[in-house]
């Protein structure tokens, strides 16, 4: 069960921080103009929401690192997940519930020229969520379990230094020249000739 707990805590940041940063690139929103045509332009997540970028990545670190820390910084990074993940679910879903029209300012900006609020208010008709802020608050939430049960199990994970170390101990109580010739790997093999002996005999 300790195993088990250290890879779904690891598996959900990596996987919600991977859909943070997919999401970054996809379509929150739509915004259709009042051009006649009804121009629809699309809003990626980096412009809807600057933060799902870095928030991704860190998930994503935070992960990776989750598996070779000690049992302090675990406490540390499963804080750090729970915070991220928090705040990258309510903002995606504060997007998803709300379309606010600041968040495809900067698109409307480049496509027509005027800025703020007030000029997106007079020249959209629309703006339509995507199925993207759901999938990145999906995402944000992984992130979050995978630090509460970081929190609540952490102490309880085998110490990835300590099982070095135990090894490392085991090859220094057997020196090399002692172990059976099958049990050596290309490099002992190479360190056999370079002192002269014959690894094969």
């Amino acid at each position: 069960m300790t195993r088990r707990s250290r890879t779904i805590a690891v598996l959900a940041a990596v996987i919600g921080g991977g859909l943070a940063v997919i999401g970054s690139t996809q379509p929150w929103l739509e915004a259709t103009l009042r051009d006649g045509a009804n121009a629809v332009l699309p809003v990626p997540g980096t412009d809807a929401l600057p933060l799902v970028t870095p928030l991704g990545l860190a998930a994503l670190a935070l992960g990776l690192a989750l598996s070779i820390v000690g049992t302090a910084l675990r406490y540390v990074f499963g804080a750090l997940g729970v915070l991220i993940g928090g705040a990258l679910l309510a903002e995606s879903v504060r997007i998803a519930l709300t379309a606010p029209p600041e968040a495809v300012v900067r698109v409307v900006a480049e496509s027509t020229g005027l800025t703020g609020v007030a000029a997106v208010e007079t020249l959209v008709s629309g703006i339509a969520v995507t199925a993207w802020p759901w999938i990145t608050a999906v995402g944000a939430a992984l992130v979050c379990a995978g630090g509460v049960l970081t929190l609540v199990t952490a102490r309880s994970w085998r110490s990835t230094a300590r099982r070095y170390r135990t090894d490392a101990a085991a090859e220094v109580r057997q020196p090399r020249g002692s172990r059976p010739h099958d049990s050596h790997d290309p490099i002992d093999s190479w360190d056999d000739l370079s002192r002269g002996s014959d690894p094969t005999a």
